[in-house]
């Protein structure tokens, strides 16, 4: 039980900032919320907002620059690719779904205000979404995919640049781990922030809320649940049909229930890899995809960032439903699940990319990260367990259908 209480206290202290915000939302007066707890929020926000941008470009640009000796096993990496990406986007298809089906409302909106000036051509959108036209524009918040797309063009060229680039990959890194203890820092006074904004949201919203909350959680936990029963069943059926499937969920029970005790991707890749060279994959495709997908492979976080966009549209009186507005959150949630895996809170990034992609307010992250908080749970469990049901898609592709013909004669 203590390892427990260990494991989730980030998340036991973030939900007790929030109730106790909760009730002084309910129960205080509205001007003293405003004129005391509204700036302990915005104060939060607004480090937040300062320290992500350093952090996302040397975490990208230090992640790339390290990358060596894969040439050789270009066929394993695009493979695990196509994987990783294919089945992230199903996963965010499926919770599209679900908030289709049982869409989120809210009594109340907040009213955007639109910024004033002329109408900006699709061609011009696009153009600002993914680059700038000055390097100093790159530190705001509102250029996050420019900023990391040009994070991964520093780290490709550092890695270009061979051994006359030792000195700056050393620099990369040195400045990556500075800036993950910084965050780290910056979210120890997290349930105070959260629980400053949220008393701001009950007194603004009122009780209303809890229930657009309850209502989003109960899709998102019946779609991950969903998910991980049904589509990893299928994912280990294409692998290796019904023998696949007892393979899978015979040794899968053990990371499942360290993913959920931990609450850890990372802490659950040993787990991983056992159960992976139980399941017959390859030693070579499963100590390459097994690690990776625990940094690069979120399907869990797929889910979350789709119930994120949700909420946050329905706050703001935004409809989720036109073919733009999901091709674009396809395209964030595919990100989201690669940038966050190597930065600590990750999640806070992909939601502050969602955030500057769609060009909405800063009072759009706390919502966000409310619902990663409280989903984190479910969404840990895909996150790792679909780590070795990618593997054996991976195993099934590059070693061909006769693998298991293979791992049969080795158990």
């Amino acid at each position: 039980m203590p390892n427990w209480i260990k494991n989730y206290s980030g998340m036991i202290w973030l939900l007790t900032g929030i109730i106790a915000g909760s009730v002084a939302g309910l129960f205080l007066n509205k001007e003293l919320i405003m004129g005391v707890l509204k700036p302990i929020g915005d104060i939060f926000l607004n480090l937040l907002f300062v320290a992500v941008i350093p952090l996302v470009f040397f975490a990208v640009s230090s992640a790339i620059a390290n990358l060596h000796g894969t040439k050789k096993l270009s066929r394993i990496m695009f493979i695990m690719s196509a994987v990783f990406v294919g089945t992230v986007i199903i996963a965010a298809l499926l919770t599209i779904a679900g908030v289709s089906l049982f869409p989120v409302h809210m009594d109340k909106v907040v009213t955007l205000i639109p910024e004033e000036g002329k109408k900006t051509a699709l061609g011009d959108q696009i153009t600002s979404i993914f680059t700038t036209d000055q390097l100093y524009q790159l530190l705001s918040r509102k250029n996050m995919l420019a900023l990391i797309i040009f994070s991964l063009l520093v780290g490709f060229g550092t890695l270009q640049s061979g051994e006359k680039g030792t000195a700056f990959t050393g620099f990369l890194n040195s400045a990556n781990e500075v800036f993950k203890n910084m965050f780290i820092i910056i979210m120890k006074p997290a349930p105070i922030g959260l629980g400053a904004y949220f008393a701001v949201q009950v007194a603004t919203f009122g009780p209303s809320l809890f229930g657009t909350y309850g209502k989003t959680l109960g899709v998102g936990y019946a779609v991950s649940i969903f998910y991980y029963l049904v589509f990893y069943s299928i994912y280990a059926f294409i692998a290796g049909g019904i023998s696949g499937i007892k393979r899978y969920w015979k040794n899968n029970i053990i990371p499942s229930a360290t993913a959920v005790g931990t609450c850890s991707s990372i802490a659950t890749i040993p787990a991983n890899l056992d159960a992976a060279k139980k399941m017959g994959i390859s030693d070579t495709i499963a100590s390459i995809v097994v690690p990776l997908g625990g940094t690069l492979h979120k399907d869990g976080s797929s889910v979350s960032s789709i119930l994120k966009m949700a909420v946050v549209f329905a706050m703001f009186g935004r409809g989720f439903d036109s073919a733009e507005t999901i091709i674009i959150a396809l395209g964030v949630t595919v990100l989201v699940s690669i940038v966050e895996g190597g930065i600590p809170n990750g999640g806070y990034v992909g939601e502050l990319l969602f955030i500057s992609v769609y060009g909405l307010p800063p009072q759009a992250l706390p919502p966000a990260i409310i619902i990663g908080t409280l989903i984190d749970p479910v969404a840990t469990l895909l996150n790792a367990t679909g780590d070795t049901a990618a593997a054996l898609l991976v195993n099934r592709f590059v070693e061909g259908r006769n693998w298991l013909t293979t791992a049969n004669q080795t158990d």
